[in-house]
């Protein structure tokens, strides 16, 4: 959400409901009500969806599909948005290269405005890993002592939302999106806490367990198997859904 960056007042409706809405089909129902021309066009900044990182990259990721290109989104955390050392709660597209294999993207950062405005020093299209870790990544350097987890989150001014509570979070969300389930940044459900004081040993090793299998290179058929088999990682039929605008709420999910 850009609104500052572009010079626009960003309506409260948009605000509070379209980076609510959850599932791709909607986004880009929306997206052609405001301006029915080709998707490859650029739209003046009153006719955009309002997002977060999240629909950047599960729309980038859908297109990539679309294309015949193997692509999933990535939650994890940049270090490329402020603060020095500091470790944003961000998603990234990641596709295949047939040379290269998996490749990081951001696509958030592919307005000129906005990569001009971050200026990161690559390219968006090629993100480099030291300066997005995926949530599993990031888990095991703070397990392995070499990361500060209130280092990693979202540094909000009403209080920060940092810590090891907030990376597993991070790694619940990677694992799903893996397995093809892109759900809200704010959705919560399975085995986590809610602070870092709630953390137990029993959380930390079902979650040292994902990130083996989301870290680096992504073993898919035991990382399905652990996501589908696992009571306190598994989608279930509903989620909470903290909704930073609209409120918490029980949604049910689409099968």
């Amino acid at each position: 959400m850009e609104g500052d960056l572009f010079q626009y007042a960003i309506p409260q409706d948009r605000l509070h409901n379209d980076a609510e809405t959850r599932y791709i089909d909607d986004i880009l129902r929306i997206v052609i009500s405001r301006n029915d021309a080709s998707l490859a066009q650029r739209r003046q900044v009153g006719d955009r969806f309002v997002g977060v990182c999240r629909d950047f990259a599960l729309l980038h990721c859908s297109f990539l599909r679309y294309m015949g290109i193997p692509a999933r989104i990535r939650s994890g955390f940049a270090d490329y948005f402020g603060a020095d050392g500091f470790h944003f709660d961000h998603v990234v597209t990641e596709y295949w290269d047939p040379t290269r294999g998996w490749l990081l993207s951001d696509p958030e950062l592919a307005d000129p405005l906005v990569l001009e405005a971050h200026q990161v020093g690559f390219d968006p299209m090629d993100v480099p890993r030291d300066r997005f870790q995926v949530a599993g990544d990031a888990w095991q350097r703070i397990r392995a002592g070499e990361a500060d987890p209130k280092s990693y989150g979202l540094p909000l001014a009403n209080g920060p939302l940092v810590g090891e509570w907030f990376v597993a979070g991070n790694v619940r969300l990677d694992l799903a999106s893996l397995n093809k389930v892109e759900t809200l940044l704010w959705d919560i459900w399975g085995a986590g806490a809610s602070s870092d004081g709630e953390m137990t040993d029993a959380i930390r090793k079902l979650y040292d367990g994902a990130a083996e299998m989301t870290a680096g290179e992504v073993p898919f058929s035991a990382a399905r198997q652990l996501f589908v088999e696992n009571d306190g990682l598994r989608m279930p039929g509903a989620v909470t859904s903290l909704a930073p605008f609209n409120g918490p709420s029980e949604v049910t999910l689409r099968h």
